[in-house]
């Protein structure tokens, strides 16, 4: 199975032998969970507190305004979680009618976006009052519970022949055609390499990735050169520097901001680039005021975190996988990639080794859909490690 390179590299994450030869447990997948998340959280406040006020000055707010926003987002995101962690059964969740039904939602809320207000150029947005919710963070979250489930229920054609890849295209396709609408090319990326690595590890045949690899690299080109603003951007990731008071503005100065602050930084609270020279550093460049205040330190400590968040994902991924419930395993395994895939991109965007693109790194940057629908892909995590040996007991055969 092609899972197989996976399992073997975590047989070790339950325990290690001490020097009088006694076993040391490991703190539980869902303890590690719960401690990183809050730690995150945490320093998100703190830096999105020292990185905003000059913006919120600037626009006529209170200071601490979105400090006090995500602290709500926060707030709601672990109530929501809450709910479902006590009140949706992984059975109901797993069945064919809930999950069509939640596509069928997101779907239309995908295509209400594209009457809503645009913002910065971009339709992705629906106005609840207290929040904008982006659509796209729910549908990553649905993806992810479907196609795990498809390529249980269907797995013969999912690892012989390409019934398997058609049949889900044709769902999935249709997400991902609305997401290129609003645009929001950043999260099409990441649901479509997420679909991928699923079906990757339930056993897809090679010669199907190299296929599609090729079909989804000219798509990609295509979307680039057709799209001027694409263009610019990927223009501007190879010289950040060759005009820097335009097209490269934003990048020269998250680099500015990484090099200021060196390995321990210049002190919280301290930095020059968020005073309007960063535009709206609070959101996906939060991680570059970190580095500019808090140094290679502060960066480290972050990517840290998200390791371990990450971690603990694939974890509890691997621990279903050994009871075989294969839809548990791969949703877990889906939720870790989505961290991944969104870590790597603003990382990577925030030092200049991608173009700049407006994905947020989970946990940390300013945004409440964001916060929302990754504290309820924690609590569906942390439902799955807890009943996972439940399930076993009783041989549940929907999981």
């Amino acid at each position: 199975m092609a899972f197989s390179s996976f399992s073997r590299s975590s047989r070790k994450a339950q325990s290690t032998t001490s020097s009088d030869g006694g076993i040391l447990s490991l703190p539980s997948a869902s303890a590690v969970l719960l401690a990183s998340v809050g730690c995150m959280l945490v320093l998100s406040l703190l830096m999105v507190a020292s990185a905003s006020i000059p913006f919120a000055l600037s626009r006529g707010m209170s200071e601490l305004y979105f400090f006090e926003r995500q602290l709500l987002f926060m707030g709601i995101g672990v109530v929501i979680a809450a709910l479902a962690y006590w009140l949706v059964p992984l059975k109901t969740l797993y069945k064919t009618g809930t999950q069509f039904f939640l596509l069928g939602i997101t779907a239309l809320l995908l295509i209400l976006t594209l009457f809503g207000t645009p913002i910065n150029g971009a339709k992705r947005w629906l106005d609840l009052g207290f929040i904008n919710f982006q659509v796209a963070e729910l549908a990553k979250l649905v993806v992810i519970v479907f196609v795990s489930d498809f390529v249980v229920r269907r797995s013969f054609e999912v690892r012989n022949g390409w019934d398997g890849f058609l049949r889900i295209s044709l769902v999935i396709g249709l997400l991902t055609f609305l997401l290129l609408l609003q645009p929001d090319f950043g999260s099409l990326v990441v649901v479509v390499g997420t679909v991928f690595a699923i079906f990757y590890i339930a056993g897809a045949p090679y010669k199907q990735f190299v296929a599609l690899g090729a079909v989804v690299t000219v798509l990609g080109v295509l979307a680039v050169t057709m799209a001027q603003y694409r263009l610019t951007r990927v223009l501007s990731f190879l010289d950040p520097f060759d005009d820097i008071q335009d097209t490269d503005y934003q990048l020269a100065r998250s680099l500015i901001a990484f090099g200021r602050g060196n390995f321990t930084g210049v002190g919280y609270g301290e930095s020059v680039q968020k005073l309007s020279h960063l535009p709206e550093a609070h959101t996906d460049f939060l991680l570059a005021i970190t580095g500019e205040e808090l140094g290679f330190v502060g960066v480290t400590m972050i990517l840290l975190l998200e390791a371990l968040i990450i971690g603990s994902a694939m974890r509890i991924s691997y621990n279903a996988l050994k009871r075989r419930q294969m839809r548990m395993s791969y949703t877990a395994f889906g939720i870790g990639i989505i961290f991944i895939a969104q870590t790597i991109i603003n990382a990577a965007m925030n030092m200049g080794a991608m173009p700049t693109k407006g994905l947020t790194m989970p946990f940390f940057s300013y945004g409440g859909s964001s916060m929302l629908i990754s504290l309820v892909m924690v609590a569906l995590l942390l439902k799955i490690q807890k009943e996972s040996p439940t399930i076993e007991k009783s041989q549940g055969r929907y999981y």
